[in-house]
């Protein structure tokens, strides 16, 4: 058996202590996330996620690059032209929210050293994979072209509408939500096998998901646009699960404004997407 001195020992132990402090700043290192999106991106990104990536001791940088109702082949024009026509809201590392109007995709892209870059197609046509990769290459080769060799791409997969909503896009699904649902499901799952996107973001499951469990199909405020609530919540569950690769069901976090059995639905349905995000499961709650 060896035998150690008191040296040894307290040399061993210092190094553990230093073993675990640099884990733990890695683990701290900020995260920095930028979204080139419209209403969807703020349903899922704006709300809720600085909160979930604190009570877990972990900081957080959001951008959003918002017009509303913007699809991939606006966005893509928008960067050719380098029109500074985005709303850019930023989350800083204490919460606090900015706004910055008439910005340019390039001005976001070169205002931090983002890890992430989100890249989304407008709800109408979340679900047709031919209309998306008709823009999605280019635009992803553009922001490629803009930011730091580490950052990488990320695909948002929005929600289907609610049943009875009343948006014109519905009717590109024959305004059914399970014929829109698998219609995402199937083109974001596609899209995923392209090379150059690190991981989907399977936000259009999870509500899927959410929508099983004894809440049921009131998941928007309008038909397309998430519940305040419940709903935002249950998105940022599923960005904080992707990009901390942390299981947001041991998440201490709960808005106020909403019950604990919908917190856990939230992060049952978040949790679940993320182990399966082109296939609903049904949540027990």
């Amino acid at each position: 058996m060896k035998r150690y001195t008191i040296y040894t020992l307290l040399l061993l132990l210092s190094l553990q202590v230093g073993f675990a402090q640099v884990r733990d700043e890695v683990n701290k290192q900020v995260l920095k996330v930028l979204a080139i999106g419209n209403s969807f991106s703020e349903d899922a990104l704006e709300n809720y996620l600085h909160d979930l990536a604190a009570a877990a001791d972990r900081e957080i940088i959001i951008g959003n690059l918002y017009i509303g109702g913007a699809p991939l082949d606006l966005h893509f024009r928008n960067a050719q032209e380098d029109k500074a026509i985005y709303s850019y809201r930023k989350v800083a590392l204490d919460g606090n929210k900015a706004t910055l109007e008439n910005t340019s995709i390039s001005k976001a892209l070169a205002d931090e050293d983002w890890d992430y870059v989100s890249l989304q197609q407008a709800s109408p046509l979340s679900g047709q994979y031919s209309v998306i990769m008709e823009s999605l290459p280019a635009l992803m080769d553009y922001v490629k072209g803009k930011v730091a060799p580490h950052t990488q791409l990320v695909y948002h997969q929005t929600w289907a509408y609610q049943a009875d909503s009343q948006h014109d896009g519905f009717a590109n699904y024959q305004k059914s939500q399970q014929q829109m649902y698998h219609a995402i499901a199937s083109s974001t799952k596609q899209i995923s096998k392209q090379k150059g996107f690190a991981f989907v973001v399977p936000c259009g499951t999870a509500i899927q998901n959410a929508r099983s469990s004894s809440i049921g199909d009131h998941y928007t405020r309008d038909g397309y646009h998430l519940e305040l609530n419940y709903g935002r919540f249950t998105a940022a569950c599923t960005w904080y699960e992707k990009l901390f690769r942390l299981d947001v069901r041991k998440n201490t976090y709960k808005p106020a404004s909403i019950t604990e059995s919908q917190a856990q639905i939230a992060k049952a349905a978040a949790h679940a997407a993320v182990k399966k995000p082109f296939k609903v499961s049904k949540i027990k709650k």
